[in-house]
């Protein structure tokens, strides 16, 4: 059986309208507009694969390295590439790291015995 196709044959136009479905069990054929959503909808067959060792690979990239043959930033480019085309931002809600001047404050801070533990954590943690 085919997949669903993502664009037009044609024109190439990647909006298509499922218009029927057919079961071949018994003759039944049903005939309308039908909206097939799905956030991978957009993806490329290449987007698709890579998806598909992204998950059996459990997301490690190493793994990823040595299956694929492509570089780690390779491999985060098109992961990025593949979080665009699903009409997301990568990172957009990662927090900006620490900067090292803070950090290395905190940690003498710590080292000096002028914070504790917790707190020296709970301020790495929350920035």
């Amino acid at each position: 059986m085919n997949p669903l196709p993502t664009a037009c044959p044609i024109c190439k136009a990647q909006d298509l309208t499922v218009t029927g479905f057919f079961c071949r069990e018994c003759d039944t054929k049903v005939e309308g507009r039908f909206l097939v959503e799905t956030p991978f909808r957009g993806l490329t067959q290449e987007q698709l694969a890579f998806a598909a060792t992204f998950i059996r690979c459990e997301g490690k990239f190493n793994r990823m390295e040595e299956e694929l043959g492509l570089s780690y930033p390779t491999l985060r480019g098109r992961l990025h590439e593949m979080i665009r085309a699903m009409g997301f931002e990568p990172g957009r809600d990662e927090a900006a790291p620490l900067p090292e001047k803070a950090r290395r404050q905190i940690l003498e801070q710590l080292e000096a015995g002028e914070i504790n533990y917790e707190t020296a954590m709970a301020q790495l943690q929350s920035r």
